[in-house]
């Protein structure tokens, strides 16, 4: 069952629900009011690597050799040699 994030357009007040059906707006949990729209959620999904390589986009992390290049970020292709 999926948590979906809602916001209710009387209080403005931004939650999160876990939901049986997709279709479905719960009530606001601090004013009560039906009134909600569910929100587009950002989603992150790690398939390998170790934690040091989940980092964010586009920064540069150290490596063991000192040297990074904006190919790889590792230190350790061809081009970083």
């Amino acid at each position: 069952m999926p948590i979906f994030e809602y916001k209710c357009a009387d209080c403005g007040k931004e939650f999160e629900e876990l939901v049986f059906n997709r279709d479905e707006c719960p009530p606001c949990p601090e004013c009560k009011s039906a009134n909600t729209a569910k929100l587009m959620s950002a989603c992150k999904i790690k398939s390998g690597g170790s934690a040091a390589d989940f980092g964010d986009a586009g920064t540069s992390s150290s490596s063991s050799s000192g040297s990074s290049c904006a190919g790889c970020s590792g230190g350790n292709c061809a081009s970083c040699g």
